[in-house]
């Protein structure tokens, strides 16, 4: 078994179970929906808004939504609603047998999250999922600063974990992700399905990895 071992997660598409590639097109539709406008009205008052960048800034979720409103006038009431649509989607739903998993890994790894995300994503998986019970620590990129595959996401990742690459193992959805923390020196598994990701750990941490 690698010493000091630890099982990094990426969340959307492993961790909770959402099509990361298909989720934010189709919720931007529902957005020019509620909005009344056609798709390039509201693409040019986005654009003219310059929105802060929620998936590599902290603190920034405030003025996203108020913007966002203010752009495509939007009531109060229409802005909780895309608000609250945006993050339902952006979490789907728990993957229960991975995240339970996970959990049973105690006493033999220590588990972790390396995530590309949007700020407020903490909070509301925190209160869906209760990650923070499993996973320490959880790596946002809006908190980093940096997202998969840039090197310093995983850099920084391993500097919080206090590890070596070679003592890390890593599970994501994107191939790219996964070429991003190989160029750095850690290893992992292309998630497709849960039980070749579960094999792919165990297999890790006997030393066969």
């Amino acid at each position: 078994m690698p010493e000091n071992p630890w099982i990094l997660f990426d969340i959307g598409g492993v961790l909770e179970v959402v099509d990361d590639d298909t989720w934010q097109e189709q919720w931007w539709e529902r957005v020019r929906a509620a909005s009344g406008l056609t798709r390039d009205a509201v693409d040019a008052r986005v654009a003219a808004a310059d929105l802060p960048r929620i998936d590599l800034t902290a603190g920034t979720e405030p003025a996203f939504w108020a913007g966002l409103a203010a752009a495509l006038d939007l009531d109060d009431a229409q802005r909780d609603a895309v608000r609250t649509d945006f993050w339902d989607a952006y979490c789907g739903t728990g993957n229960d047998e991975l995240i339970e998993y996970a959990r049973s890994l105690r006493g033999r790894a220590r588990t972790a999250i390396l995530s590309n995300s949007a700020d407020g994503a903490r909070e509301e998986e925190e209160r869906r999922f209760g990650f923070a019970s499993i996973f320490d620590p959880i790596c946002y990129s809006h908190e980093l600063g940096v997202a998969k595959p840039e090197p310093q996401a995983y850099l920084r990742t391993l500097e919080a974990l206090g590890a070596e690459p070679e003592d890390v193992f890593f599970i994501d959805d994107h191939g790219v992700a996964i070429d991003g923390a190989a160029a750095v020196g850690i290893r992992g598994v292309l998630h497709r399905e849960n039980g070749a990701t579960i094999s792919a750990i165990e297999a890790f941490l006997h030393g066969r990895g």
